[in-house]
């Protein structure tokens, strides 16, 4: 199966690559809107590129659309991560993400966002499923964080010495993180 995997960040793809790969054929397209600067969102694409060349898996990189996301998640900002406010910015990059397979004849696609301990699978595969019966392209739907894929991730992260970052990328999320430490 052609697959097109959204990936928000080298880090996270690892393991869901990983897990993947043998029964897919896979490229990663790297569209996020909610990224907060310029600088983080070339940065993490970078990497993504860095580890996927060594794979010798392609990626489609989208441009840094940030006001997609300010102009989706307007009347959220002041909402807590895992909120509201991330569930639209899922479907946001699923969105996209199932247009750009349906346009490039992908088999179907999915996400690496499930790897994350700070995303919650069943809101995202919800939404993965939703998009699949609006635009009538397969979402292949899953929790990579089960059986170690969000302990693996790190692992394969420092094996690959790739940059790991410690919030989601958003701004608020950012705020969120420097508020706690």
């Amino acid at each position: 199966m052609k697959l097109l995997l959204h990936s928000c960040c080298a880090p996270c793809s690892t393991a869901v690559i990983d897990t993947l790969k043998a029964e897919h054929e896979l490229t990663i397209y790297y569209y996020n809107p909610n990224i907060d600067t310029d600088e983080e969102y070339n940065h993490r694409l970078a990497e993504q590129k860095r580890y996927c060349e060594s794979l010798g898996i392609k990626v489609i990189e989208e441009e840094h659309l940030k006001g997609d996301f300010t102009t989706k998640v307007k009347g959220l900002e002041a909402c807590k991560e895992g909120g509201a406010r991330c569930a639209v910015c899922f479907k946001l990059r699923l969105d996209k993400t199932a247009d750009k397979g349906k346009e490039l004849g992908f088999d179907g696609f999915a996400t690496t966002l499930t790897v994350s301990p700070h995303k919650n699978s069943m809101v995202i595969n919800a939404i993965g499923k939703e998009i699949e019966k609006e635009k009538g392209i397969y979402f292949l739907d899953g929790n990579f964080k089960k059986q170690d894929g969000y302990k693996k991730s790190i692992i394969l992260s420092k094996e690959f010495g790739l940059y790991r970052q410690n919030y989601c990328g958003c701004e608020f999320s950012k705020r969120e993180r420097e508020n706690r430490d």
